[in-house]
């Protein structure tokens, strides 16, 4: 029986996708943007066995391009980068190719919809930080805004009064580093003194035969330059007038106390009963709770990633992966690694529309 091409978009997490494709004997394609495309059509070709390079990523909602989608027996992957360049109408309208996983939830990721994440989260029982309004601050908040000019990055300022709001505000509009209009919608939260964990969870299409989810692993963000300025003693730190700017640009793996970590399966418990109740069929594939955990034991969750989280780290650091090869009797190198026994298991049961929307 001839495998079903894994598609990916050409940015974000497609080397991690492509690496675990290949290894699990998956025909693959991937859709790349030019100017962008190097990366994969030179120092990574191995990895794809078509390569579709276009103007800008939205251009693969042609019909010409699904086409060679199609003819490709194309079962796609989403990950971030899909959903900022191509758009929720787009996917869930235009968009003809299966998606592995549940492609109505991958909207709520972005704040500010009647049924966004937040919503979303409350509604599966899953302890958030409380918001505000701009003259309600009262304590240590974050506030979450777009990063001008960069739609897959938003950027972080911490304030503790709505003069400092104001102020702090004015001086980012004034560096150009947001827009006044991303600012009236901003998301303002309380920040959380706690350690910071992303924790990244698989839930099966063929949960029949693996179970509802596993656990896949904890990492954490790097950011710049907020890390490098953490980084300095707070002496030197209060010698800077820096512009902080808080752009994802790698991961770091790390763990919890085996005590702790109930906590975080109860959360993606609520979560994928929070999905089957509210976005059915249910959550299919990797998503990530990104949270703190706190010195009474809440988990408090900030952040849902819907999709392919992205994190490469977690394969090589989380000690999930041996515990993972054990249960499926396959070695597991990469979270991703489920998705494509996922994948394999509908094909040979021919139950693929259980696995793809």
């Amino acid at each position: 029986m001839r495998k079903p091409t894994i598609g990916m978009i050409g940015s974000h997490s497609a080397e991690e996708i492509g690496v675990s494709a290949k290894a699990c004997g998956f025909p693959t394609v991937v859709v790349c943007q030019k100017g962008r495309e190097k990366f994969y059509t030179k120092y990574n070709k191995h990895l794809y066995d078509e390569i579709i390079v276009l103007d800008k990523f939205s251009d693969m909602m042609h019909d010409e391009i699904q086409i060679k989608l199609e003819e490709l027996d194309t079962i796609w992957m989403p990950n971030r980068s899909f959903s900022v360049y191509v758009g929720y109408d787009d996917i869930e309208n235009i968009f003809r190719i299966p998606i592995y996983g549940n492609r109505r939830i991958l909207r709520v990721e972005e704040r500010g919809f009647p049924k966004d994440q937040y919503w979303l989260l409350k509604e599966s029982g899953i302890r958030i930080p409380k918001s505000f309004k701009p003259d309600e601050i009262d304590r240590l908040v974050i506030v979450k805004i777009q990063q001008k000019g960069n739609p897959l990055e938003r950027a972080f300022f911490y304030v503790n009064t709505p003069e400092d709001f104001e102020k702090t505000a004015s001086s980012l509009i004034e560096n150009n580093a947001i827009s006044e209009s991303d600012l009236d919608e901003s998301t303002i939260e309380e920040f959380i003194v706690a350690p910071r964990f992303n924790a990244n969870f698989q839930a099966y299409g063929m949960n029949d035969t693996f179970g509802d989810l596993d656990f896949v692993g904890f990492e954490d963000r790097i950011q710049t330059n907020l890390t490098g300025l953490l980084n300095l003693p707070a002496r030197d730190q209060m010698k800077l007038d820096l512009l902080t700017v808080n752009e994802e640009v790698g991961h770091k793996g790390v763990t919890m106390r085996e005590s702790k970590k109930p906590l975080v399966y109860e959360a993606a418990e609520g979560l994928l009963e929070g999905v089957k109740k509210h976005f059915p069929p249910r959550m299919i594939g990797l998503f990530s709770l990104q949270g703190a955990l706190t010195e009474t034991s809440e988990f408090v969750v900030f952040d849902l990633s819907p999709r392919v989280p992205g994190a490469p780290c977690i394969g090589p650091t989380s000690p999930e992966m041996r515990r993972l090869t054990l249960k499926t009797g396959r070695p597991i190198q990469s979270p991703l690694d489920l998705c494509m026994i996922d994948i394999e298991t509908a094909e040979e049961q021919n139950r693929r529309e259980e696995i793809t929307t």
